[in-house]
């Protein structure tokens, strides 16, 4: 995605006034309040899954309403090759995987194997698409991380590539890094990410962007909820670059990179004009900001948190600045993947009244 394609989607979205749903927003037919809606299952195969992009013009792979849940196969991306050369067994080596890298040809600039895209009926631009991430479950016992020449936050000092298998213990949920040191794993999906404006055409599936995409948020895990504003008829959601592990920052460009199961559920909010992601935990609320300066992207972050505090939680832009800076803790998300990440994470807990409803 060039500069040219980047102002082009930014004035899209100004055509809309900045304003966020309602992080506990839930429509009189929200399906909370009805019977649990059949699970529809999207495996990856080479027919169901794309490699490197995003892109408004990709044929779904499935379709489904607002309040349907489906449930995911990520597979982790890497080539079978690169894998046993790292170490790992060929019998570990998941099948899909093989048939993916051997038949899949359209490619984009990046190199995540994302399932999907899903068409929801109802998103239309100008609506956000609410993902409620029910469950995210760890599918092989393996991870990976590796390094290259030339990324990274520290190329310099590491000009050189390495890759290493990283076992994982399903029971006891860590992951054996190396003898005496234990990685504990929280896995969730880096990339989880609509399509662009359709005058962005095909992006790379690398930099986090306002379809958000490779977010790379360690929040993102069972549990919490992520707000995306829509940009294509369908929204056509996809997800992938499953994480077993990851720290802030992300420094060496991978996390413990492996392969995903994860249970969705999709709700469109009509006519919200979301501008950036946001996201939902249980016990806090989380603003996004990307952009190659990260100044910029910490600039982006902090705004969203004061007009979520302006128009959700009805204070003064100068208060909702004050408390910001007294009890909003910012995260750099990730450095390496061109857009840097910042994270503006506010505790729910502050907000006693409603604390207490």
């Amino acid at each position: 995605m060039n500069k040219t394609q980047f102002r082009k989607g930014v004035a899209l979205l100004a055509l809309g006034a900045l304003s966020w749903v309602g992080l506990s927003a839930r429509s009189p037919q929200s399906p909370a309040r009805a019977a649990a809606p059949p699970v529809q299952q999207l495996l990856a195969t080479p027919q169901t899954v794309t490699i490197g992009y995003y892109d408004a013009a990709a044929p779904p792979k499935l379709r489904i309403k607002s309040g349907d849940v489906v449930q995911m196969q990520t597979l982790v991306a890497c080539t079978p090759a690169l894998l046993e050369e790292a170490g790992l067994p060929p019998a570990q080596v998941q099948p899909e995987l093989r048939a993916i890298i051997q038949q899949v040809t359209d490619k984009g600039p990046g190199i995540h194997i994302l399932t999907g895209p899903i068409y929801v009926e109802e998103a239309q631009p100008g609506d956000v698409l609410e993902v409620r991430i029910q469950a995210v479950k760890l599918a092989v016992p393996y991870s990976y991380n590796a390094f290259t020449p030339g990324h990274g936050a520290l190329p310099n000092d590491f000009p050189y590539a390495r890759m290493r298998i990283v076992p994982l213990d399903l029971k006891r949920l860590v992951g054996l890094f190396a003898p005496g040191i234990e990685v504990p794993l929280r896995p969730f999906f880096g990339s989880m990410g609509v399509a662009p404006p359709d005058v962005s055409g095909r992006i790379s599936s690398y930099p986090p962007w306002i379809n958000a995409g490779n977010i790379d948020n360690k929040e993102m895990v069972a549990g919490t909820t992520l707000f995306i504003p829509v940009h294509a008829p369908g929204a056509l959601f996809s997800a992938g670059d499953g994480h077993a592990a990851q720290g802030d920052g992300e420094v060496d460009l991978k996390a413990l990179e492996t392969s995903l199961v994860g249970t969705f559920q999709f709700i469109v909010h009509k006519g919200q004009h979301l501008n950036w992601p946001r996201a939902e935990t249980p016990t806090e609320y989380i603003a996004m900001g990307f952009d190659n300066s990260l100044d910029e992207a910490v600039s982006l972050a902090t705004r969203n948190m004061v007009d979520f505090l302006v128009t959700e939680k009805h204070l003064s832009r100068d208060d909702a600045y004050v408390l910001c800076s007294v009890a909003v803790d910012l995260h750099v998300t990730q450095l390496v993947d061109g857009s840097k990440g910042v994270h503006a994470i506010l505790p729910k807990s502050l907000f006693i009244a409603a604390t207490r409803k």
